[in-house]
């Protein structure tokens, strides 16, 4: 019988360290905590993972971040860190059908070469080997030595079941509508079980982040969308299970399914409180399913059996934000502007260092700091045309 994620309900009125928001950022940064020893809650306004962090395509290899390196440290040695499985393989393969993705993803590789790690060129024959599912339309891509995908929802779980075996608590179902400031500091957190007090405050709310930060002084800018995924009927599994292309991510389940999304975003307002999450929508589902028919023609045949969606946030800039503000010195901030689920090791390590030691052990992450931000227009959404589209 499958484990259940316990809650510790009314009986929880503050911790050493809270951390709102059960994703798997939250939740790794508890997790890293814990493992320091800290006393540490994570508070979430629904169930853990229930939003983008267990809606994904699960992939686990973003070269362009300053964590990639802890990253690619890390993922190999998640399930016996952590105690349980996260379904990881390493190894990603990634093809084009048109001739300027091929430069494209030739250019990843030798990036990643750069990097000190393996990768190989294919050309179509080789890609049609490795990839049984796809066609004469394949050109040729890249075969990545490194990286790799993980199942979200079991990862999810994993975190959520190890920070629990730490001693750590999860409050599920219980928003957070503030933070509470005392002379500079954040002193706990208003939620709709009353004031939860702390002597740190971790911030990993996702698309909320942005409101809560506010409610602290901070000026944190997100905007929120929506992210879909289409899974299909289980078909025979191909060697190599991560393959993207086509403007698609996403991985194959070790049942055989494929998962998978790819843009572009429906920029949307939060839902007000209480009103349903995202759900997915026909065109953008069928858009994939389309494009994924192209990349794979030989899963063409495959149903779609079901459509998730997640709402993920996104700076203005791209970046992710892993800050801890001078001014307000015991909040610490993390959005990871919708790359959340790959880097969650590292970031996870990275927010317990800025909790405990206030800078970053392993890496360099200067360029996320909040301030570069400082002087940006309150209309930047709308400058940037992500403003949501009306409805009929």
């Amino acid at each position: 019988m499958r484990r259940q994620i316990e809650s510790n309900g009314e009986g929880a009125r503050g911790a050493t360290v809270v951390v709102v928001g059960g994703g798997v950022t939250g939740l790794s940064a508890a997790w890293w905590l814990a493992r320091s020893g800290v006393d540490v809650l994570v508070i979430d306004k629904g169930i853990v993972g229930w939003e983008a962090s267990g809606r994904n395509g699960g992939g686990c290899s973003h070269y362009n971040s300053a964590l990639f390196h802890e990253e690619q440290r890390l993922w190999p040695m998640m399930d016996e860190m952590l105690g349980y499985p996260t379904e990881y393989r390493r190894e990603r393969i990634i093809f084009a059908t048109n001739e300027r993705h091929l430069q494209l993803y030739f250019k990843m590789g030798e990036t990643i070469g750069a990097l000190g790690y393996q990768w190989e060129r294919l050309d179509a024959q080789e890609v049609r080997r490795r990839v049984p599912l796809a066609g004469e339309t394949a050109l040729g891509g890249i075969h990545l030595k490194v990286g790799g995908h993980a199942n979200p929802q079991r990862t999810v779980q994993a975190y959520a079941w190890a920070l629990q075996a730490l001693g750590g608590r999860i409050l599920q179902h219980t928003p957070v509508s503030a933070v509470v400031m005392r002379g500079g500091r954040a002193v706990g957190v208003e939620t709709s079980a009353g004031l939860i007090g702390c002597d740190h405050l971790v911030l990993a709310a996702g698309p909320q982040i942005g409101g809560l930060a506010a409610s602290a002084g901070l000026f944190l800018p997100v905007k929120a969308a929506r992210a879909e995924m289409i899974v299909t009927e289980p078909l025979d599994l191909m060697p190599i299970g991560g393959v993207d292309g086509n403007g698609l991510y996403g991985r194959q389940t070790l049942r055989g399914n494929l998962a998978y999304g790819g843009g572009p975003h429906e920029w949307l307002d939060l839902p007000a409180e209480g009103e349903p999450l995202s759900r997915p929508v026909t065109p953008v589902t069928a858009s994939i399913a389309r494009r994924l028919a192209e990349l794979l023609p030989k899963a063409r045949h495959a149903r779609v059996i079901r459509a998730w969606a997640g709402i993920i946030e996104n700076t203005p800039d791209g970046r992710p934000v892993i800050d801890r503000p001078a001014a307000t010195q015991n909040i610490s901030l993390c959005t990871m502007s919708s790359v959340g689920f790959g880097l969650s090791p590292a970031t996870g390590h990275a927010l317990r260092d800025l909790v405990i030691d206030g800078a970053c052990s392993f890496a360099d992450i200067s360029k996320y700091q909040l301030s570069r931000f400082d002087g940006l227009e309150s209309d930047w959404a709308v400058r940037k045309g992500w403003a949501p589209q009306p409805t009929a």
